[in-house]
């Protein structure tokens, strides 16, 4: 494998996530890329046992087990700012042994899948990130095949990357930094999207509405039996705001702005 880059493409106003997958993917086409199949990368949390915490009030760890398809016999486990562990797909098996010591968190479960795209030396991987069954975000992933350390190449990486992703291009990722001579590693890929799945986490647990919110219902004296709720929710572009109409108190349609 060569040097790779992976970052977050911001949804399009006005536009779902999967339209602004088709965007980028046509924009791709356009440029002369190929088809080369698909990809899966997945992630899930493990969080240390409150049965190994020393004592009261110690954070726990958190580790990452996570799998990609370009390397189907092997998986990866992470901690954040810390090492990288890889081993066979049979680390699966051991994680089940060892509840005692780290158990899975709660619908931590997040991936991304979408279409390899074969480009003269670059490999563009397009991919729709979700959880449970949301499209939560948008992944891009280019490798350039011929070179192995990220300094000499980083240049040539960016000025293709700004060819479709335009002002969207990512800045170099950190883990160029800490290996700026280093022979380049499927590590540090798995490092950069472990970064990635994170950054997504976190902007939908900012957009989580409270529980104390009120969901007001408004009614029209023209429509007797109609009633409209009003349902704030992330959708994933950064706007808020769902309507469900009902009747008879049976859900009718649902629109959004």
């Amino acid at each position: 494998m060569g040097v790779t880059c992976v970052s977050q493409m911001p949804v399009a106003e006005g536009k779902s996530v999967q339209q602004t997958v088709e965007l980028l993917t046509r924009k791709l086409e356009m440029l002369g890329a190929e088809k080369q199949g698909t990809f899966c990368v997945d992630c899930e949390t493990y969080h240390t046992a409150a049965s190994t915490l020393g004592s009261q009030g110690q954070a726990g760890k958190l580790m990452y087990v996570m799998h990609n398809s370009e390397y189907p016999l092997s998986c990866f486990a992470l901690f954040e700012n810390g090492p990288c562990l890889v081993a066979d797909t049979n680390f699966d098996v051991l994680m089940v042994k060892l509840k005692g010591f780290f158990q899975s968190a709660k619908a931590s479960k997040i991936e991304t899948r979408g279409t390899r795209y074969q480009y003269c030396d670059f490999l563009v991987k397009v991919g729709t990130v979700t959880m449970g069954p949301s499209a939560r975000g948008i992944s891009v992933e280019v490798e350039y095949g011929p070179c192995v350390v990220a300094s000499d190449c980083w240049s040539l990486l960016l000025e293709f990357l700004q060819s479709f992703l335009g002002s969207h291009t990512p800045g170099a990722p950190a883990v160029f930094g800490n290996r700026h001579d280093a022979v380049y590693s499927p590590a540090d890929t798995m490092v950069q999207y472990m970064e990635l799945f994170n950054k997504i986490r976190k902007q939908q647990q900012l957009f989580q509405p409270p529980s104390c919110w009120a969901w007001p219902v408004l009614r029209n004296s023209d429509y007797p039996g109609r009633r409209r709720l009003e349902l704030p929710c992330f959708r994933g572009d950064g706007r808020m705001g769902v309507s469900l109409l009902s009747v008879g108190g049976k859900a009718v349609c649902v629109s959004s702005s």
